[in-house]
């Protein structure tokens, strides 16, 4: 009896002399027997070197052998390898797509596309394939087992398959972030991680992708979208230091559901307290990060306190964020600039004119403001919020 090797079209073309164990793919197997035309014609495409050579043996096995039963499968999966390996991304993906027409659900054609599209820029494909590359797994989690199998032993071979294909999940859950998050333009950059966050929900990059993106909103100047997302991860991840501080700033800075903004802010105070030091930060940049985190938070109680007519619970908060907000020029400002305002409803004018001076020292866009507000602070009337 002749020997059969099962191998997948899309998993031959990453060069592997051998097919693996079946079973242990997602997506559609082709036989190959040992000694067959199919086979010969397999190993000599794989022992060339010359890339002339071996596009011309793989376009003659796709006419011929390649050209019954699946096997255009494996046909289109050494289209796809050759074209990413001359780096022709367009013809990979072009075979790509055809091998997906035959297969939908492969899942190494899928590993495939990511690491083309990866490779070239191409951010739109990378969320494309990686939103097909989650309907692939779950369409797999989700199958029944097949007739004749039991479904607790079907069960089980799922579970192997997925942890047999854990590292090729990750890279592209991996991928796809990446390509998201580097997208130059905020908004679009917002919207791709966002995405990213309803395709991959239990992707350990889910919460961050959706921090990036309110952050993206924010600088794209879209205030109801960043506040959807952060208010979102929020209820997610109550303790998400990040999205507690940009709400609490939005809310006090627009007057605008001040308890919320206070409770935020309050709760990043408490949050900073117990937080772990991220892997890779040094004890001195952790320091900084935390001193100025627990800053921007007193900055934004300070504002509340004024929108709420508090001015002596305002400036002690101010108070205590200005030396934390130091190394941060735009932030100082604005917090020098609020204290300003609420020392001059206390009427404490000279300890204002310091604050005003001192947001005028350095350069951000509160350094015009305050000068103004220092020309004209010899007899003006205090006002309310700033």
């Amino acid at each position: 009896m002749r020997q059969t090797k099962w191998l997948s079209g899309a998993l031959f073309l990453l060069g592997c002399s051998a097919g693996p164990l079946f079973g242990q793919q997602i997506g559609k197997f082709v036989p190959i027997q040992a000694g067959s035309e199919v086979d010969h014609a397999l190993t000599e495409i794989n022992a060339a070197t010359d890339a002339a050579q071996k596009l011309a043996l793989i376009e003659k096995f796709a006419a011929g052998p390649g050209s019954e039963g699946d096997y255009p499968l494996v046909a289109d999966g050494l289209f796809v390898d050759y074209y990413i390996g001359q780096k022709n991304y367009n013809k990979a993906f072009e075979y790509g797509d055809k091998l997906f027409a035959l297969d939908p659900d492969s899942f190494q054609n899928a590993l495939n596309m990511i690491r083309a599209a990866s490779e070239k820029g191409d951010v739109d494909r990378l969320i494309s394939y990686g939103e097909k590359t989650q309907g692939i797994l779950k369409r797999y989690k989700d199958a029944p087992a097949p007739n004749g199998t039991v479904a607790a032993d079907s069960e089980r071979q799922k579970a192997q398959t997925l942890e047999n294909n854990k590292d090729g999940i990750a890279y592209i859950q991996q991928a796809v972030f990446s390509g998201a998050y580097q997208a130059k333009d905020p908004a679009k950059r917002a919207g791709l991680l966002t995405r990213f966050a309803q395709i991959f929900p239990d992707s350990p990059y889910a919460n961050q992708a959706l921090g990036v993106a309110a952050t993206a909103y924010q600088q794209a100047q879209n205030a109801p979208k960043m506040l959807e997302v952060a208010n979102g991860l929020l209820a997610k991840d109550p303790n998400n230091l990040g999205m507690l501080l940009l709400c609490s700033d939005y809310y006090s800075e627009k007057g605008e559901q001040l308890d919320k903004a206070e409770a935020y802010a309050k709760k990043a105070v408490a949050v900073l307290q117990t937080a772990v030091k991220p892997e890779g930060v040094t004890d001195e940049q952790w320091a900084q990060q935390k001193a100025l985190q627990k800053g921007l938070a007193l900055s934004s109680l300070g504002q509340v306190n004024i929108q709420k007519k508090d001015n002596a619970q305002a400036a002690e908060n101010l108070k205590a964020a200005a030396p934390l907000l130091k190394p941060d020029d735009g932030s100082y400002a604005r917090n020098q600039y609020r204290l300003g305002f609420a020392l001059l409803n206390l009427k404490r004018n000279a300890e204002a004119k310091e604050a005003f001076t001192q947001a005028a020292s350095v350069n951000s866009p509160y350094k015009a403001l305050a000068q103004e507000k220092l020309r004209a602070s010899a007899g003006a009337a205090p006002r309310k919020t700033p």
